[in-house]
């Protein structure tokens, strides 16, 4: 009869002893009440306390958490658009009375602040302002949230404007706006390119007529030294100027003639003013030839003569 008494006995207290000890795990605090007021703060490890006396409350982690928080406003130019926030925070180790205590329901108190600064902030800027100074938005958020949740426990770690959401028709209107930009600056880019092509190719030209009129003025150079040295030649033996230009009239007339004729399918045409213009420059061209071979002829002679003289 005793062992049955025993044994009940031994069981309770086996469940009593292990009722004094508990783990906490690590970056976890357990907060204590005895008697519904608060007694302790335990951290990781083993620890003790009474049973039936003292009693498990919470258990508050030590980890960084998130909070997202989505927050539609409008902009300056009268824009609806949707932000979402990331705020990472954390409790103090060292205020965990505080974070357990004074705030019922931190994820609305947080929420609240991310409201009341985005709202406050957005309004001001143009909707290309939100997203070139979404950096300040976050970090007005976080300065409006460290401020006020390091009394209640809580440290703002980082804010950060993940994501800005215009409505759909805005943001198709934007990349409208951004295609039509870009087919301007491709527009641009190929008169550009049009002009510099018509100035390379104008330039070209006018080099190229600047040396075929430096090669003809050469050629003209030329020649008109090869006539003043013909002419230099023919008054040597005795024909003057006006004889000698109308030697070489005719002979280049000649030699205009060959080279037409050893053309293949050659056609000539001479068109005159009139019928007596065209037959006074033949006559003209057959006296000067008659008038070049009496001339070379009064040379033969004058130079057998002189010949036999001496």
């Amino acid at each position: 009869m005793g062992n049955y008494i025993i044994i009940p006995i031994l069981f309770f207290a086996l469940v009593i002893l292990f009722k004094f000890f508990f783990i906490v795990k690590q970056q976890t605090a357990v907060i204590i009440e005895r008697f519904g007021k608060f007694q302790s703060i335990r951290q990781s490890g083993l620890q003790m306390k009474i049973p039936l006396v003292d009693r498990i409350v919470a258990r508050v982690g030590l980890k960084i958490q998130q909070l997202d928080v989505i927050v539609e406003t409008k902009t300056l130019d009268d824009v609806f658009v949707k932000l979402k926030v990331s705020v990472q925070y954390v409790v103090i180790k060292d205020k965990v009375y505080e974070a357990f205590y004074k705030l019922e329901y931190p994820h609305d108190q947080i929420t609240s602040y991310v409201f009341d600064v985005v709202r406050a902030e957005v309004p001001k800027m143009k909707l290309d302002d939100v997203f070139v100074k979404k950096d300040d938005i976050a970090i007005a958020v976080k300065a409006e949230l460290q401020d006020a949740m390091l009394e209640y426990g809580y440290d703002i770690i980082k804010t950060l404007v993940t994501d800005i959401d215009p409505d759909a028709q805005v943001k198709a209107a934007m990349n409208r706006i951004n295609a039509s930009e870009r087919e301007k600056i491709a527009a641009q880019f190929e008169g550009d390119a049009a002009r510099i092509l018509i100035v390379e190719k104008a330039k070209a030209e006018a080099e190229s007529k600047r040396l075929q009129g430096q090669g003809i003025a050469d050629q003209r150079r030329e020649i008109a030294r090869g006539l003043e040295e013909s002419v230099e030649v023919l008054n040597k033996v005795g024909i003057n100027s006006q004889e000698a230009s109308a030697l070489i009239v005719v002979t280049q007339h000649y030699d205009t003639l060959q080279a037409i004729g050893e053309a293949t399918n050659a056609n000539l045409i001479l068109l005159p003013n009139s019928p007596q213009a065209g037959s006074d420059m033949l006559n003209n061209m057959v006296a000067s030839f008659t008038a070049s071979n009496q001339i070379g002829e009064a040379m033969k002679k004058q130079n057998k003569k002189n010949n036999g003289e001496q």
